[in-house]
This record gives C-alpha cells, sequence and structure tokens, in this order.
C-alpha cells in the first residue's frame, strides 16, 4: 500500500500512540513514527491504492462526510503477515458501513483500489510497526497491552500518497 484515505484520531489518542512509537523505537522496535519520510501521523486507513489522486477521489467521494467524529476503542493487538503489529478498534457498525460507502464510491468511478481494503475483507486497524523483529515480538505486545484500550474520536482525514508526497486533508 502506498496511498491512503487515512483517518485522523483525536490530539489525546494521537499523543497516546505516539508515546507507544517512542516507547517501541526506545525498544529498539521500529514503528511507524519514523518509516520512510518520517511524517506518519497515528491514523486508521479507511481505503488503500497503488496510488490516489486529489482531484478524482474528492469527485467520487462527493458529498460524503468521511471524517464523522465517530468513537473508537483500540482495545486489541493483531498482527500480519510480515511482522505488522496494529491496534484494532472494538467493532463499530458506523465505521464498517463509512468504509463500504468509501470502497463502493471509489470502484463505481473507477479507480484502482487495494483489494485488502474491500468490505468483509478489510480489517480496521492503527498501525505500530511494519517489521516488528522476531525477537523483539513479545516485547511489543507487550508494550501495546500496557497502553490499552485507547479512547478515541474520528478527528480529520486526508487523501496521503506517501511515494509521491501527496497529502491532501479533508
Amino acid at each position: 500500500m502506498v496511498a491512503a484515505l487515512e483517518l485522523y484520531v483525536d490530539p489525546v489518542a494521537s499523543s497516546r500512540v505516539r508515546n507507544l512509537w517512542d516507547a517501541m523505537e526506545a525498544d529498539g522496535i521500529p514503528s511507524l513514527r519514523d518509516l520512510t519520510h518520517g511524517r506518519h501521523r497515528p491514523h486508521l486507513s479507511l481505503i488503500a491504492a497503488p496510488r490516489f489522486d486529489v482531484a478524482p477521489v474528492r469527485a467520487a467521494i462527493g458529498d460524503l462526510d468521511v471524517a464523522p467524529a465517530l468513537p473508537l476503542s483500540l482495545d486489541h493487538i493483531g498482527v500480519f503477515p510480515g511482522r505488522v503489529l496494529w491496534l484494532g478498534p472494538a467493532p463499530h457498525r458506523d465505521l464498517i458501513d463509512l468504509q463500504a460507502a468509501v470502497h463502493q464510491r471509489l470502484a463505481a468511478a473507477g479507480i484502482p483500489l487495494d483489494p485488502y481494503y474491500r468490505p468483509g475483507v478489510w480489517v480496521p486497524h492503527v498501525t505500530m510497526s511494519m517489521r516488528v523483529p522476531h525477537k523483539l515480538m513479545s516485547e511489543a505486545i507487550k508494550l501495546c497491552m500496557d497502553v490499552l484500550p485507547i479512547e478515541a474520536t474520528i478527528a480529520g482525514a486526508a487523501i496521503a500518497d506517501h511515494a509521491r508526497d501527496v497529502y491532501a486533508t479533508w
């Protein structure tokens, strides 16, 4: 995934995630804090694609509110293949419906989307690390467990195309 429609969390939750990234880095666990360009914000990717052009994405989404002030409770930990460590929100019907609506609008507009972000396949998550070293996985999980749950509210959104240095807030 290179481009995403990212949902940002409120400042208090963002600070808690950033503090966790810092704790991971202090223990030698690479976090999203310093990954690639070092400008990642704590976020939940609503949809992803190899590339996003701002104007077509905005046109396809139209009047849909992509950043409603939905509450999230980051209350569990998961790991994707490749040692990607993440925090997951408790299931929330409004979040699932929002993601499906965004996917439907972008797909209908012919915008190529990552298949892992199809409705029914998408796993909502806030990434902590893209590559936790095997020998540090238990420590990374412990650090996360020590701060859960993190109560958050969606507080904004942006189109982030990291490969092309495109960041367009909503």
